[in-house]
């Protein structure tokens, strides 16, 4: 773990209890003298280093040693567009999602996707959370919804779009944007009003799953 987010990060002590104490005291194995990065959610730029003053059965006590500027993000962002799917198939990927360092996703109800599928936004931040301590990142994913593919493209007309063609992807320095279907692929009412978008796939004759193809595009094009 890169560093452990506290709401107290920052102050000149810090006391460890609970499940804290137990991770880092007898899962991690700690002791008197180490040294524990920690940041604050209100400005996460900053990283605060401690060091470990006292043990005690269910309390550590830690002084601040210092406080440094540093941010760790990619060096591009890419908004991902994905139509709805499964929230257990996202969430085996939303780590992965995150160290690669996507920074927005917006679900999308497509024609394709099932109406059963529920999001839960407050999981996927504690999931990205976790992430973000493991990898390090120190900017948060952002997430939102969208009724349906017409008013995702409305709103963002440079939206570029993998689906089955002859394109496939060799450049991907002016990518912002990236649409990704569900199980199923894309509508033909769909396909239609995305003629006007640049399509692309990737150089697989594979049929990628969505979570799957939500990765390999996000890799291509961040790392």
């Amino acid at each position: 773990m890169i560093y452990i987010f506290d709401t107290n990060a920052g102050t000149s002590q810090l006391t460890l209890k609970g499940e804290l104490h137990k991770y880092l005291i007898k899962v991690r194995r700690h002791s008197i003298g180490d040294f524990i990065s920690f940041r604050n959610r209100e400005n996460i730029e900053l990283l605060h280093k401690y060091k470990i003053l006292n043990i005690e059965p269910r309390v550590a006590t830690l002084e601040l040693v210092s406080s440094e500027l540093n941010e760790i993000k990619a060096d591009k962002e890419l908004h991902v567009a994905w139509c709805i799917i499964d929230s257990k198939s996202v969430e085996k990927v939303l780590p992965s999602l995150c160290e690669i360092g996507v920074s927005r996703i917006s679900f999308i109800s497509c024609e394709r996707s099932q109406k059963s599928f529920k999001i839960d936004f407050k999981r996927y931040e504690r999931i990205v959370e976790a992430s973000m301590q493991q990898s390090g990142r120190t900017s948060f994913m952002s997430f939102d919804t969208y009724k349906n593919i017409s008013s995702f493209i409305e709103e963002f007309p440079d939206t570029k779009v993998f689906d089955f063609t002859q394109n496939i992807l060799k450049d991907s320095r002016d990518f912002r944007r990236v649409l990704i279907g569900c199980e199923g692929g894309f509508s033909e009412d769909e396909k239609k009003l995305l003629q006007k978008q640049e399509v692309f796939r990737l150089n697989s004759k594979m049929v990628l799953r969505s979570e799957s193809a939500v990765m390999a595009v996000a890799s291509k094009i961040l790392l």
